[in-house]
C-alpha cells in the first residue's frame, strides 16, 4: 500500500487517522508538497487527475481517491474497528456531519482555492486567513447545533468513533490554521479535546508529521 500524503493536507490526516485506527501502515508514503505544486506534476497526475491528495494505491494498482471514499474503503476492507454505526439512520447522520466538513466546507479552503483567489481577485493574505475563517465558522455553528441532539454522544454519534469524529478533527486543524476561535461552539470543542486524547488521532495530527514546522 503506497499513500501519497503531504503533512499540511487536512484530507490525508482523515485517512491517517484511519489508517492508525485500523492498524495499518503503508509500506510507502510519498510527500506531494501542495505548497511546491507538486500534484500538477506529470507524474501524479497520472495517479488522479484531479491533482489532489490522498491518494492510496493498493497492492494490486488500484488507484483510490478522495477522502471519504477512502475512509469507506477502509472500513468495508478491514471492518474492525468499524467507522459506521450500523444501524440505518445513524449511518446517515454520521455521513451527514462528515460530508459537512469534507464536502461543504473544506472544498472552499484548499490550496486551488486559495491559489485562485490570489490570482484573479487579488486577495491578499490576510484576505485568504478572512475567506477561511468565514466559511470555517459558518460550518461550525452548524455542526454545533446539529451536535445538539439527543444522538450526540461521548463522540459526534453516539459513544463509538465514527467518520463523522475523523472529518471533525480535522475541521479542528482547519480551524486552527485560518484562525478560528472553537471557543464559541462549546460541543465541538468538548469533542475535539476527547479526540485528541485517542492515539490514532493525536498521532495523525498534521503538525506531528514529516515536513511540518517546528515549534508552531
Amino acid at each position: 500500500m503506497k499513500l501519497f500524503s503531504f503533512w499540511r493536507s487536512l484530507a490525508t490526516f482523515r485517512v491517517r487517522i484511519a489508517l492508525n485506527l485500523k492498524g495499518i501502515t503503508p509500506d510507502e508514503i510519498v510527500e506531494i508538497n501542495l505548497l511546491k505544486g507538486d500534484q500538477r506534476g506529470d507524474s501524479f497526475r497520472k495517479v488522479n487527475p484531479m491533482m489532489a491528495i490522498p491518494s492510496l494505491v493498493e497492492d494490486d494498482g488500484t488507484v483510490l481517491f478522495e477522502s471519504l471514499a477512502i475512509l469507506e474503503y477502509l472500513d468495508e476492507a478491514h471492518p474492525h474497528p468499524p467507522l459506521l454505526p450500523k444501524e440505518p439512520k445513524a449511518r446517515a447522520r454520521a455521513r451527514a456531519l462528515a460530508q459537512i466538513v469534507a464536502c461543504d466546507t473544506h472544498p472552499l479552503t484548499v490550496p486551488r482555492v486559495r491559489e485562485y483567489l490570489a490570482r484573479e481577485y487579488k486577495v491578499d493574505d490576510a484576505g485568504v486567513i478572512k475567506w477561511g475563517n468565514h466559511w470555517l465558522s459558518e460550518a461550525l455553528a452548524g455542526l454545533e447545533t446539529h451536535l445538539q441532539s439527543p444522538e450526540t454522544g461521548r463522540y459526534c454519534q453516539g459513544d463509538q468513533v465514527t467518520v463523522a469524529d475523523i472529518c471533525l478533527a480535522s475541521q479542528s486543524v482547519g480551524a486552527f490554521y485560518f484562525k478560528c476561535d472553537l471557543a464559541p461552539y462549546p460541543t465541538v470543542k468538548r469533542i475535539v479535546d476527547e479526540l485528541f486524547t485517542i492515539d490514532a488521532f493525536a498521532r495523525a495530527h498534521p503538525l506531528k508529521q514529516p515536513g511540518a514546522p517546528a515549534g508552531v
